[in-house]
């Protein structure tokens, strides 16, 4: 099967500064609304799937971090 290399959305050009505000404040808003509907997925998929930070190596630091 061949990738498809379409867009997902196709912008139109040339719009208003007016229409652009607006599309981006619906984005927002439809944005807001999952986010609310799936935090508690969202957060759980986060926890399972970020790497933890990494932790510096003590040699390392001692070499670079001068006593006070």
């Amino acid at each position: 099967m061949q990738p498809n290399r379409l867009p997902i959305v196709c912008m139109p050009p040339n719009l208003s500064d007016e229409t652009v505000a607006t599309l981006l404040d619906c984005l927002y808003a439809i944005t807001s609304a999952i986010e609310q509907q799936y935090a508690v997925e969202i957060v759980r998929y986060e926890n399972n799937h970020l790497a933890p930070p990494e932790q510096p190596d003590p040699s390392e630091i001692a070499q670079h971090d001068p006593p006070f």
